[in-house]
């Protein structure tokens, strides 16, 4: 695999499902078939049984949060059988949970090269490589995910994506409108919708796909959060203020849902609570350090102080 540069993060869909191995048993009459000494099948076969062994402890890991074993669990596998196309694929995954970008990509590609008909795999390697900035190979493997399955919601959202960086949001909300068909249960695709209706200030239409992202995840920060800009934007801002509580409810390390909250408080006049709100913003933000963010809710408090001076007493 060419080396990834990754000069900025897309929230790839990498699908998140966990192979086990199928392991054919030899038949207890089996060995009396061959002509040669069926020892050597026979360690091949444990082999296998060892890999699978292995293969399956680290999906268990992944099951309890112990990422790193995993990978130490799937690496074993591999090991004992290179051709095991689920264990280079599982650890593609666990290593993409950690951030290694580039070993994942390499894992994902393995895993194709072992079967060409994964389609998982060339779709997840699509999304690493998307993540990476490497469009022109990330959309060759996702198409090819897509002519092994047709129906593969994960290669359609990650498509989506590419177009997305590509400024053709309506090819885009119609892959992703093919993501939400195949894969029903995921929220992410309805989310990407409504970002391409707010680039297009269709805010209507980026208010009902924010909402079915909600529906499918109730605690989807991000779609919390635009639905709270739309209404701010719109003037609504009690509703708007609610719409951020949920985002900071659903993600309490969430700095910008406090930070609309705290604009919010300000055009409702209610100046001590937008400098509360927006002080959790600004230590949320140098926590992250992000720096021009946690200025901009400084200076926000600045003004929700001076304006709380310029209220004549009861």
């Amino acid at each position: 695999m060419n080396e990834l540069v990754c000069k900025y993060r897309l929230s790839a869909f990498l699908s998140a499902i966990l192979l086990s191995a199928t392991i054919a048993p030899v038949k207890a009459n089996e060995a009396s078939l061959y002509d040669f000494d069926p020892v050597p099948q026979k360690l091949a076969q444990y082999a296998r049984n060892s890999a699978a062994t292995y293969l399956n402890q680290g999906l268990q890991w992944i099951q309890s949060g112990r990422t790193q074993d995993a990978i130490n669990a799937f690496n074993q596998a591999i090991q004992l059988d290179p051709s095991l196309a689920p264990a280079h694929y599982n650890l593609g995954l666990a290593l993409r949970q950690v951030g290694q970008l580039q070993p994942a990509a390499d894992a994902f590609y393995r895993a194709t090269q072992v079967d060409p008909k994964f389609a998982l795999a060339y779709a997840n390697l699509g999304g690493a490589l998307l993540e990476g900035n490497n469009f022109t190979q990330a959309e060759n493997y996702l198409q090819q995910a897509l002519k092994l399955d047709s129906k593969l919601g994960v290669a359609h959202y990650n498509i989506g994506l590419l177009q997305q960086q590509k400024e053709d949001c309506r090819k885009a909300v119609r892959s992703f409108r093919k993501a939400m068909k195949y894969s029903n249960k995921a929220p992410e695709p309805a989310y990407q919708i409504g970002l391409c209706y707010m680039q297009e200030r269709k805010f209507k239409k980026a208010t009902n796909a924010f909402k079915d992202a909600v529906k499918i995840n109730p605690k989807y920060s991000e779609a919390h959060y635009n639905l709270g800009s739309i209404l701010y934007t719109q003037g609504k801002h009690q509703q708007a203020l609610e719409a951020f509580r949920k985002a900071a409810e659903a993600n309490p390390k969430y700095p910008s849902a406090y930070y609309g909250a705290g604009l919010a408080f300000i055009q409702m006049k209610q100046y001590p609570d937008a400098m509360r709100v927006l002080q959790y913003s600004r230590d949320l933000f140098l926590a992250q350090n992000n720096t021009l963010w946690a200025s901009n809710a400084e200076q926000l408090m600045q003004q929700a102080q001076n304006f709380s001076y310029q209220i004549p007493p009861q």
